[in-house]
């Protein structure tokens, strides 16, 4: 008896895999495994209707915390890809390795997805899943399916699904981000209806939002505290009221192609917003600029679904090094679609206001006076560098063909 587990969403995708699996694959049973990341209730109710319609045994599996634990790491590493907040890509290994706890509970031989070949999710599931000795299938990519194939097979085979089509777009959505992709939003030139959006409305208004971190970790909003999950859920709704957290981007996979995506993701906006201002408050010149650096190799790992590899285990170091005083509130405000910093605090400021002012003439032992010396270094080798080279160019300039070095005609 051979068993396969299968990433089941109920869509065409997926729902196909299903008979696709037994007849051109030869195994006896498969298995659905669905994973909570915040989408939907109705995806959920959707893919059990199927399932039941299939006979298919179905799992799900709520990993919310475990997503929004994600979520937070990506807020202390300011991790964006490309002007955006991870999302998707974020979600991708944590289904992914919730589906092969399963696979293994269950006993099974194999593991399945519904990935084309030209997106970047089938790397990042198989990321995870060929650390396993599970044989790891994907039909779509294997068989070369294409979605109109698809459609005849499950009219053929009377499967469970509606033409084959949830809709104009393809979307993706979890706690912290809403993708929508496909349609006519594959022409770059392509002004987006105001239907697409669902977290954030047409801007209207504004108000402050006030987040407290603790060691870097978003804790409270306005001083009510909340859990990951509930803290980004409410941050999408208040601040997606403003129309804070829309992106329209040409975005590269990891396959080449380029693609355009729209983004929604309200939380992720203001709390990354907040969370970079609080750091650049206790943060020194050299952790900001270093970090930087750690920050892109972060984002670029976790786009291509590897937040479990051991590099990213090191960059995770280094940041929770650098979070330990990054306590203390930001507040943004958020008007017109945009969100930006209006005041933060901590009690590890790297900042003396005394020091800072224009109104203070000797603090702490250091007068105005002191930075003359300073700027008489100051740029001392550009300006010997700038002068050796006028003096060698001077008489080359002399002596080109236009008069001797004299200047006589």
């Amino acid at each position: 008896m051979t068993r396969v587990a299968l990433a089941f969403s109920g869509g065409l995708d997926t729902t196909v895999c299903v008979p696709l699996l037994k007849e051109e694959y030869g195994y006896d049973e498969v298995i659905g495994v669905n994973v909570d990341v915040g989408q939907p209730t109705d995806e959920f109710d959707e893919a059990e209707e199927t399932a039941d319609a299939l006979g298919l045994d179905l799992h799900v599996v709520d990993a919310k915390t475990e997503f929004a634990d994600l979520c937070f790491d990506a807020v202390k590493a300011n991790a964006t890809y490309q002007g955006y907040p991870l999302g998707t890509a974020l979600a991708r290994p944590v289904i992914a390795e919730s589906i092969l706890e399963v696979a293994v509970e269950e006993g099974c031989d194999a593991i399945a997805h519904g990935c084309t070949g030209k997106g970047n999710d089938q790397l990042r599931f198989e990321a995870v899943w060929r650390g396993s000795d599970l044989e790891v299938i994907a039909p779509v990519r294997e068989l070369g399916l294409t979605r109109e194939w698809e459609i005849d097979y499950a009219a053929e085979k009377d499967l469970p699904v509606e033409a084959g089509d949830g809709g104009v777009w393809s979307i993706d959505e979890n706690i912290w981000s809403r993708a929508v992709e496909g349609g006519e939003l594959e022409n770059p030139d392509y002004e987006p209806p105001a239907d697409i959006y669902e977290w954030t409305a047409e801007p209207d208004g504004e108000t402050t939002i006030e987040v407290t971190f603790e060691a870097g970790v978003p804790v409270a909003v306005d001083g009510e505290e909340m859990g990951p999950v509930a803290l980004i859920q409410h941050l999408n709704e208040h601040a997606g009221a403003y129309g804070v957290g829309r992106t329209d981007v040409m975005e590269d996979r990891m396959l080449g192609l380029k693609v355009r995506e729209n983004y929604e993701h309200p939380a992720a906006t203001v709390l990354l917003t907040a969370h970079q201002a609080l750091e650049d408050l206790v943060l020194t010149k050299n952790e900001r600029s270093f970090k930087a650096g750690i920050e892109h190799e972060w984002a670029e790992k976790a786009y291509e679904g590897l937040v479990f590899a051991p590099l990213v285990d090191a960059l995770d170091a280094f940041i929770d090094e650098t979070q330990e005083t990054v306590t203390g509130t930001a507040t943004v405000k958020v008007s017109g679609g945009s969100c930006r910093v209006v005041a933060r605090d901590s009690a590890y400021a790297v900042y003396s206001e005394e020091m800072a002012s224009f109104n203070t003439e000797d603090v702490a032992g250091i007068a105005q006076e002191d930075a003359t010396g300073v700027a008489k270094y100051h740029g001392l080798q550009e300006r010997l560098a700038n002068g050796v080279a006028a003096s060698v160019s001077a008489p080359e300039l002399a002596t080109d063909g236009r008069g001797d070095a004299s200047g006589d005609e």
